[in-house]
């Protein structure tokens, strides 16, 4: 390989790099972004996630809210909408693990969105159905949105797989709630493995793995 070859292959691996950098979203209409894949488990378009409340996006992400018993306006995240798996879907991946004798998927998949305005937050989940099946989501949620582009980024998280979408109108310069979206995108790579997502999920009373409640103060 002589050194105009090794050259180009550097300055490709480091534009690369820079596109996956959390401070460097690339924003494509929403007829070009990438959305949730499937593979081979078809079964699993079937199942279903929910809107989650405020307080349970700090619990996953493993960050503690404000203070014990925070308003909904003093949660961070205003602008960011999350879909879990549903109870139904939680034990349907373990079923269907069972089933096929280990060779269906045990991964369960978390959607995040983060829009630049809580305004636009508040229109979009008027339109948007509190709980809906994977399959719709692509269709219905991600191209649905017109008039709007996204950045995309995707972890996986051992039997969790974050989806993570920056929306904004289209042609917006800059994205107004970056500061949000990049802890948001920090502290989900930052997240250890979730090994049993039915022990982090399907309970309320649980949290994640790293997450720790403030202590209890005396009155």
């Amino acid at each position: 390989m002589d050194a105009k070859e090794k050259d180009r292959k550097k300055k490709k691996q480091q534009q690369s790099k820079k596109k996956k950098e959390p401070n460097n979203p690339q924003f494509r209409p929403v007829s070009d972004v990438k959305g949730i894949r499937f593979g081979g488990q078809f079964v699993v378009k079937s199942f279903t996630v929910r809107r989650s409340p405020p307080l349970e996006l700090l619990r996953l992400l493993a960050v503690p809210p404000p203070h014990p018993k925070p308003a909904p306006g003093d949660l961070p995240f205003p602008s960011t909408t999350t879909y879990l798996p549903t109870n139904f879907t939680i034990l349907a991946h373990h079923a269907w693990h069972t089933l096929t004798l280990g060779l269906g998927t045990k991964n369960s998949k978390v959607l995040l969105f983060v829009f630049e305005t809580e305004t636009m937050k508040a229109a979009v989940d008027r339109i948007w159905p509190p709980t809906i099946p994977l399959g719709d989501v692509n269709k219905k949620m991600i191209r649905g949105l017109s008039g709007c582009e996204m950045a995309r980024f995707k972890f996986r998280k051992g039997c969790l797989s974050f989806y993570v979408y920056a929306v904004r109108r289209l042609g917006a310069l800059g994205f107004q709630c970056a500061d949000d979206l990049r802890t948001i995108l920090e502290s989900v790579a930052a997240l250890k493995d979730f090994l049993d997502h039915t022990a982090m999920l399907a309970l309320p009373s649980q949290r994640s793995i790293t997450f720790q409640p403030p202590a209890a103060m005396a009155h």
